[in-house]
């Protein structure tokens, strides 16, 4: 049944019309399994949200935490010490699952269609997606990633694609091209080098309008990592991927065997006809309370540095909204820094080494038993 449209008060104001106040359950919907909404899962089986239907529409039935993410494809874990079940989860939270793939999502009359024919109507939405490469939106992207490229996202059926990568590097030693637009394509690339040492590793970075999550001392102390292990980064664009090169911008060819495709910002399919205000790169622009700048029904997690927790918990119980004020890699972070090591940032400082990496660790599987136990 479908739940009256909101009323569209002052930005912080979330006390609903009177429509919205009657006995049916007010609808939210979590679209996506991302770590904002695994970690508001996890608070909803503590603290349940009071007559609000709360639906998580996910396909997948696993996730492996992002953070242990590089760690797989090292091989200092395997995929079973990094995944988190999603049906326990979802059981001890109380709320509904659909399966399903979004189809598309109209913001104006705030409905999500899904994959098999079914609408799902919702009062309050939260995108939460992981990245996830299609060929088609590939091939758009760069013409012949699609066909050439291997793709790193989703994570959860990453292991079976780096499988035939390691047998094939066992026969012979390759030219690894990493290309992505985010600091987790460095952390990659340091774990293709842990694990195929002898194999040559580029990473590729492609311009980003969004910027990067990091500070400035994390980055260059990751570039030190990578400098140090001998993996070429090159900042450039991808014109095109053949069956032995990537073509770059600046008109050079990078020779190369297995291009690993890890695009974060490679915008949802479902997005671009939403009705929601998108930015450059194709992804939903937020306010300073992390909803749609355009439809304030919509909510969009920041990665796993901000998510919009705190605001859906206060808006479902009609408290007043907190601000965003936090900047994102101002906190303290742990990154995968190749051969044993982590490189921690905080604010302008960083440092690497092996105690760093055994924090890292540490702290990780401390995170994943929140989910799993």
């Amino acid at each position: 049944m479908n739940a009256p449209a909101v009323q569209r008060p002052d930005p912080a104001d979330t006390h609903l019309s009177p429509e919205a106040q009657s006995n049916q359950p007010r609808q939210l919907v979590l679209l996506g399994a991302g770590m904002a909404h695994l970690k508001l899962l996890h608070t909803l089986a503590r603290k349940p949200l009071p007559e609000v239907q709360v639906t998580l529409v996910a396909e997948e039935t696993h996730v492996v935490h992002p953070a242990m993410g590089p760690g797989l494809v090292a091989g200092d874990y395997q995929q079973e010490d990094c995944t988190i079940p999603l049906e326990p989860l979802v059981k001890r939270a109380g709320i509904r699952w659909l399966q399903q793939q979004p189809v598309s999502l109209d913001a104006g009359q705030q409905t999500l269609a899904l994959d098999d024919g079914s609408t799902q109507h919702y009062e309050w939405l939260s995108i939460n997606a992981a990245p996830a490469h299609h060929n088609e939106q590939l091939e758009q992207t760069i013409p012949g990633a699609g066909k050439f490229g291997l793709c790193v996202y989703p994570l959860d059926t990453w292991a079976q694609r780096w499988q035939g990568v390691s047998e094939l590097a066992a026969k012979k030693a390759l030219r690894v091209a990493v290309i992505g637009d985010q600091v987790a394509a460095l952390e990659l690339a340091l774990a293709v080098q842990q694990r195929l040492p002898s194999c040559a590793v580029t990473v590729l970075m492609l311009p980003s309008p969004a910027g990067t999550p990091l500070a400035t001392a994390g980055i260059t102390r990751l570039l030190q990592q990578l400098k140090a292990q001998r993996i070429t980064v090159l900042h450039d664009t991808a014109l095109q991927i053949d069956a032995s090169a990537v073509h770059l911008g600046c008109g050079a060819q990078l020779a190369c065997d297995v291009p690993l495709l890890a695009l974060q910002h490679l915008p949802h399919a479902w997005l671009a006809a939403s009705g929601l205000a998108l930015n450059a790169d194709g992804q939903a622009t937020t306010d300073g309370y992390l909803r749609s700048s355009s439809h304030p029904q919509v909510w969009v997690a920041n990665g796993d540095l901000d998510s919009p927790l705190r605001h859906l918990q206060a808006v479902a119980r009609g408290a007043r909204l907190p601000a965003t004020t936090g900047q994102p890699g101002a906190g303290f972070q742990l990154l995968f820094g190749g051969s044993q090591q982590a490189v921690m940032a905080w604010g302008g400082y960083s440092a690497s080494g092996r105690a760093w990496h055994w924090l890292k660790d540490w702290w990780d599987r401390r995170q994943l038993r929140r989910y799993t136990m």
